[in-house]
């Protein structure tokens, strides 16, 4: 690994802080010197086939930077735990026919991101693509995901980042497949990457959740979706006949859509079978008057 330049790494990432907090979306420009620099990372960790399928998504687009956690981190969110090593270990990738150097980064998702775009790029990232996961992130409960924690963590610097999760069943969810395909995932990856680099990202807009139904082909239709505000993943108590005995909580996805909003994630994607694209923000200010609040 390099830093960006003969100086001390605390100014170089000094420098590259300043310029995150003040840059603007990128839009690509035929004067550019160099392919925008896409960061590739999950939450699945650095063996995962869909963090590969999105490296060879992204690679014909761009200079691809691949950072991920050196094992299973989903449900870590947007967490960043003192315990965390940050240990970095480079390993060589086969993507699209090329050798290249990605890094397995000992943290949660979110903190790979942070050594990502400080410590191991060379330039500043232009876009952030965290997936594919191994398994769908729809409804309110999409902060538990570390997937969207990774993005999180990118978006609050203003780099434009995009979440992309598929459908699978639960027994793939921590599975790290061979059996699952990727490649419908990959074509909407790829349209949306482009789409990003092109135009950049909705008004408002830090994130562009993608969530890819299991049936989806490259045909599929895709839409504009809200996050659901009813809860996808329901909570499962442990069976266990002491509260000492082992007992991590379970969970189970919802099986009646009949409370679902009709432009919602969840019914786009578990109902009308179509791709869901839900624009998210930073900004968790409730949608309110603050002047008219009572004081």
């Amino acid at each position: 690994m390099s830093s960006a330049c003969d100086c001390p790494i605390s100014l170089v990432s000094s420098r590259r802080f300043t310029f995150y907090a003040l840059r603007f979306t990128y839009h690509s420009s035929p004067n550019m010197i160099h392919k925008p620099l896409i960061l590739v990372t999950n939450d699945d960790g650095i063996a995962s086939k869909g963090l590969r399928g999105a490296a060879e998504a992204c690679e014909p687009l761009g200079e691809v930077l691949i950072c991920a956690p050196t094992m299973q981190q989903s449900g870590t969110g947007r967490s960043m735990p003192p315990t965390s090593e940050g240990r970095i270990f480079p390993q060589d990738f086969l993507i699209n026919g090329r050798t290249l150097t990605g890094y397995a980064v000992e943290g949660t998702p979110a903190q790979v991101v942070q050594h990502g775009m400080f410590e191991i790029a060379e330039r500043p990232v232009d876009l952030v693509v965290s997936g594919i996961n191994y398994g769908e992130n729809l409804g309110e409960g999409v902060t538990v995901s570390g997937t969207i924690g990774a993005v999180l963590e990118s978006a609050s610097f203003k780099v434009p980042s995009l979440a992309i999760s598929l459908e699978t069943s639960k027994e793939y969810h921590y599975s790290l497949s061979d059996e699952i395909d990727f490649s419908s995932a990959a074509h909407f990856l790829r349209l949306f990457v482009r789409r990003t680099l092109e135009q950049g990202l909705p008004p408002h807009t830090g994130i562009l959740k993608i969530e890819i139904p299991s049936s989806a082909t490259p045909q599929t239709g895709w839409r504009w979706t809200r996050l659901s505000q009813v809860r996808y993943f329901l909570p499962v108590k442990p069976h266990r006949r002491r509260p000492t005995d082992p007992g991590p909580m379970g969970y189970e996805a919802i099986f009646s859509f009949d409370h679902v909003e009709r432009d919602s994630d969840v019914w786009a994607v578990r109902v009308d079978r179509v791709v869901a694209v839900t624009p998210l923000t930073t900004d968790f200010t409730a949608p309110i008057d603050l002047a008219a609040l009572p004081r």
